[in-house]
């Protein structure tokens, strides 16, 4: 074979490296094209997610669902302390009737989702293998031959499929295989939406309405939290995928986010459970999806249906209360305060209903400032709810009665209120107000006279001065002198 020559071996030589330099760029070309339309997908499909919840509202009941234990969520309480043979699974323990008050929150909580209430429903048992269930089933009113307690509803734009009651499993810790009895048996309401949101954040600020409503319904046990199984698909790409227990606002927008971006990327034809690791703010395969064939659903034999009268139903209708916005517009225009206060008072259903109480003996104008700032200062500094600690309200209206009629300056009421954690008492006006010109001018001359270097720089136009001497003023009286008047008789007594 004849050898080609040196200059045309090197043009071809050169003419293959551009050509592999074209080749690559066509590559780098096509990649940046598929993550751009990738980046497309992605763009428009987290805002047209397909998303339904299930919903977990652990109810508030003095005693468990089937038996007479102590119903306690409260945290750090001893493991296995409010257990029976009944919600621990024992032969022969049999389930006494469904707590009467938990049936009661749970229609009420159907009411104010706007469903309809059944009148007849059958338990269901729910058969699964997992340690945190003694019995090897759950009892519930769900199932695919079940009865809800109601159907049909809307809430804030959001259509729900129906809600539940049923008992609670076992608190069951994986690390240690240790298994808590005390919450078996606990009894709780599930919420099922229909798939109706379409982002994280409409979730995130729908919960956040509903939780609000729930507090003034006085249903839900705030030591409980929020526990909500999140059901994400993204339509024509993706199959539903269940993320479960997730237990905070912020776990469940992460998740959401994180769950429409991976199946955007990825698609899926099989449906699965997946759980949110907050670590890593991933999701994570647990399984393949149970079907209702999976839980073995049959009518629990040991339990009476469970019917509801028209009656029944009308009592619990005519006990809900205002809503958070219908309160909002009363206080407005009932106690003539601005909306920014009114806000602050609805925020928390305790909060204004202590502040109700006290303005039916204290104008409400001169209470507002002592509720909505000093009595929250209080609670803020003591990281503390007004339901963990014991104000009467009686107490309180005396303390203000006290200042409003000038038997104690305010500084001795704030001092008053900061001893009412975590219990108040029934205050007194003690040596009381010093409002008299002549009395306070003595003490003030008193401190001026030893504090030359700050009545100086008074003088040279320091603000400064001023409030240290009215500091001194108020120790020397132990804050019993009238602020205001202080005040005055310490200027004019400085001009001259």
């Amino acid at each position: 074979m004849k050898k080609l020559s040196q200059p045309v071996s090197e043009g071809i030589k050169k003419f293959s490296e551009k050509d592999k330099e074209i080749s690559n760029g066509m590559k780098r070309f096509s990649e940046n094209k598929k993550m751009e339309i990738s980046n497309s997908i992605f763009d428009k499909s987290i805002k047209n997610g397909m998303i339904g919840l299930e919903i977990h509202v652990y109810l508030v009941t003095g005693e468990k669902l089937f038996c007479q234990c102590i119903a306690s969520r409260e945290r750090g309480v001893k493991e296995n302390v409010f257990i029976c043979p009944i919600c621990t699974g024992q032969p022969g323990g049999k389930p006494m009737a469904p707590n009467k008050t938990a049936v009661e929150k749970a229609v009420q909580i159907g009411l104010m989702l706007g469903c309809t209430i059944s009148r007849e429903m059958r338990w269901q048992r729910k058969h699964y293998d997992w340690p945190d269930l003694p019995k090897g089933y759950q009892n519930t009113l769900s199932g695919r031959h079940a009865i809800p307690v109601g159907i049909n509803g809307r809430f804030f734009g959001i259509k729900i499929l129906s809600m539940h009651l049923e008992e609670d499993p076992a608190a069951w810790d994986p690390e240690t295989g240790r298994v808590d009895y005390n919450r078996s048996g606990l009894p709780l309401v599930e919420i099922v939406s229909e798939p109706d949101f379409t982002t994280g954040e409409e979730v995130v600020a729908w919960l956040g309405k509903l939780l609000h409503h729930l507090a003034y319904l006085k249903a839900a046990d705030s030591n409980a939290g929020i526990k909500v199984d999140v059901n994400v698909s993204i339509p024509r790409i993706s199959e539903r995928v269940e993320i479960k227990n997730l237990n905070s606002l912020e776990s469940i927008q992460l998740a959401i986010e994180h769950e429409l971006a991976r199946q955007a990327r990825e698609g899926g034809t099989q449906r699965e459970t997946r759980r949110f690791d907050v670590a890593t703010g991933k999701t994570i395969k647990m399984r393949e999806k149970e079907s209702g064939e999976d839980y073995r659903f049959i009518v629990d034999p040991d339990l009476p249906v469970l019917v509801l009268d028209s009656a029944f139903v009308k009592r619990q209708k005519d006990c809900l209360p205002e809503t958070p916005d219908v309160k909002l517009a009363r206080l407005i225009d009932e106690y003539k305060i601005d909306k920014s206060h009114a806000n602050i008072l609805t925020k928390n259903i305790d909060l204004v209903e202590f502040f109700e109480r006290v303005s039916e003996k204290i104008d409400a104008k001169f209470a507002l400032h002592w509720v909505t700032v000093e009595l929250l200062r209080v609670l803020n500094y003591n990281k503390k709810k007004l339901d963990e600690i014991d104000i009467a309200p009686e107490h309180f209206i005396t303390l203000l009665e006290l200042v409003k009629f000038g038997k104690i300056t305010e500084l001795q009421a704030k001092q008053i209120l900061n001893k009412f954690v975590p219990k108040s008492f029934k205050p007194e006006a003690g040596a009381g107000k010093i409002s008299d010109v002549k009395e306070l001018e003595r003490v003030i001359r008193q401190v001026i006279e030893k504090n030359p270097k700050a009545v100086e720089d008074y003088h040279a136009g320091g603000n400064q001065a001023f409030n240290f001497l009215m500091g001194e003023i108020m120790k020397a009286t132990e804050k019993r002198a009238d602020f205001k008047v202080a005040g005055e008789v310490l200027r004019r007594v400085l001009s001259k």
